[in-house]
């Protein structure tokens, strides 16, 4: 038995807050259902004072705001009722005035799509068009519930992502300012006493200390080539071209990693979407906005076109050569069995748990290279400083 905080509310729009001891979540969501309040939030105490003290964007916002939504709607609560609680809720400031701002639209005779469409840079396109499927097809709560499941894979994989480059990246910095240190700082004074001694250097230890004063005295033009490069990388990489072969240069890279990730994003996206009613036609253009990598991008577009024919997605998806060949079977196969979106979240499923060991076994291999990099150069400078010194000296080295 663990101890879980909760959120909740009654049918009256009253708040509650407070603890309960229970096997699990959903056990603690059965026992509040059991007493008639409504849970609106349920944890861990440390999951929840870490999620308080954490930054909250507005991706985190949306998802709070979808999950509280539905689990209001499926109570029974009418819209407005559970969006005016929600604004109650809401621990955002600027949440809060969007809620407000969506309540009164409906109030005024709009439709909860259309309300969101007014908050294009909280509400995607993509929620707003599922929201519009779930309000056509009676489904609100239900349609609801999918994204709350959507958002949250989607943010479990971004921070696994970035979790786990968190290390490598701390490491390269530290690597890069221990260099920065040494040639700037180090080396200088090897310099001065090598100038008093005389006698002649080793190429190495030239080369090393021309470019440690070089650095010192046009630090700044350096640092100018280098602002100028990422300014007009940047710049380059903004326009189509540009960023179709910046893409195509990613995909040589990492193929495999970028491979699984707009897999897993654009089967999960498009299982969603085809679950909670949206058309396929609809469904396809909505999730090619997901995907990232215009090479991928761009072959959905074949996909759409095919789709578009009567060709269905299994067919165009397979003469496309960007997905892994077992998602194009399991693809073919919920299609030929009319299940297909099932067989899409499947897809998703196996692809973010393959790119997670894939994510793995590449910050596997990249840290110890990290280290042997840093640790040849480091390598290099002692040694070239040590086959001066000998040299100066006279000792054998």
């Amino acid at each position: 038995m663990a101890i879980f905080s909760y959120r909740a509310t009654t049918l009256d729009g009253t708040i509650m807050e407070g603890v309960v001891e229970a096997a699990d979540e959903k056990a603690v969501v059965e026992r509040l259902k059991n007493s008639g309040i409504i849970p609106l939030k349920v944890a861990a105490p440390k999951e929840s004072i870490k999620r308080r003290l954490t930054f909250r964007s507005s991706k985190g916002d949306l998802l709070i705001f979808t999950t509280e939504l539905s689990a209001l709607l499926s109570a029974g609560l009418p819209l407005d009722r559970s969006l005016n609680i929600l604004s109650e809720l809401s621990e955002s400031k600027e949440m809060k005035n969007i809620v407000q701002s969506i309540l009164k639209s409906i109030r005024e005779g709009s439709s909860f799509s259309d309300a969101l469409a007014g908050h294009p840079r909280v509400f995607p396109r993509l929620y707003i068009n599922m929201i519009r499927a779930g309000e056509a097809g009676g489904v609100l709560d239900v349609v609801l519930d999918k994204l709350s499941e959507f958002l949250e894979s989607a943010k479990e994989l971004k921070e696994h992502v970035f979790s786990a480059m968190i290390y490598p990246a701390i490491l390269t910095v530290a690597g890069g300012i221990s260099i920065t240190v040494l040639i700037t700082y180090v080396l200088p004074k090897f310099s001065t006493i090598f100038a008093e001694l005389g006698g002649s250097l080793p190429l190495s230890t030239q080369i090393i200390l021309t470019f440690s004063n070089g650095m010192r005295s046009y630090w700044w033009v350096a640092l100018l080539s280098i602002i100028i490069c990422w300014i007009s990388l940047k710049n380059y990489i903004k326009s189509d071209t540009g960023r179709y072969k910046w893409d195509v240069f990613k995909l040589k890279v990492m193929g495999e990693i970028i491979r699984k990730l707009e897999t897993a994003r654009f089967c999960r996206t498009l299982g969603t979407l085809l679950k909670s009613g949206v058309p396929l036609i609809q469904a396809l253009s909505n999730a090619k906005e997901v995907i990232s990598n215009h090479v991928i991008a761009s072959a959905i577009d074949d996909v759409l076109k095919g789709a578009k024919e009567g060709k269905g997605i299994a067919v165009p998806l397979s003469a496309s050569n960007v997905f892994p060949p077992l998602a194009l079977s399991m693809i073919k196969v919920g299609e030929e069995t009319g299940q297909l979106d099932s067989m899409l979240m499947k897809v998703a499923s196996t692809y973010e748990k393959s790119l997670k060991v894939a994510i793995k076994r590449f910050v596997s291999l990249f840290e110890p290279a990290v280290i042997l990099g840093m640790g040849l150069i480091i390598g290099f400078i002692v040694i070239s400083m040590l086959m001066a010194i000998f040299s100066v000296t006279e000792l054998p080295f």
